[in-house]
């Protein structure tokens, strides 16, 4: 017998890839209207805020990397 599962513990299936693959979509600004309402209708705010900011530091910090690679000391 399955019990169900509370909605914040069921985690479906590339639930967090499909987070990352739509931030990074929203970052370029490239996204078609139907996929956008689909997935608004599945992700969680709280998931779409983390993945947010952490691709915003992970970017940042490519930036400043990059940066010091290329200008000499």
């Amino acid at each position: 017998m399955n019990l169900p599962q509370e909605p914040s513990q069921a985690l479906e299936k590339g639930g967090f890839v499909r987070t990352v693959k739509m931030v990074a979509w929203a970052f370029l600004g490239i996204r078609k209207g139907s996929e956008w309402k689909e997935d608004m209708s599945r992700a969680k705010p709280v998931h779409i805020i983390a993945v947010g900011l952490g691709l915003a530091a992970a970017f940042v910090t490519t930036l400043v990397l990059v940066v010091k690679w290329v200008v000499p000391h």
